[in-house]
């Protein structure tokens, strides 16, 4: 069975109008969750905890879109076999 994993991240943005972050260095990383219900709630937490700064921005990531077990690896991954 596959792993569904879901990475929970945000942090200031640009401008409001698009989503490229001020400084990665520092982005805040809420966590990993082993499901959309947990990361949704974790998310929806920090959203409402920044909600009067407009230029903060929390996003899930569908980690386990990321990678197909049936697909060849990448180069990279090649290097370190």
């Amino acid at each position: 069975m596959t792993q569904r994993l879901h990475l929970v991240f945000g942090g200031e943005l640009v401008t409001p109008e698009k989503n490229v972050f001020r400084d990665v260095n520092d982005i805040h990383i809420v966590g990993m969750f082993p499901d959309y219900a947990s990361a949704y709630a974790a998310w929806k937490a920090e959203a409402h905890r920044t909600v009067d700064n407009a230029h903060m921005r929390y996003y899930i990531a569908h980690i386990h879109r990321l990678r197909d077990e049936a697909a060849s690896g990448s180069t990279t991954e090649e290097l370190g076999a």
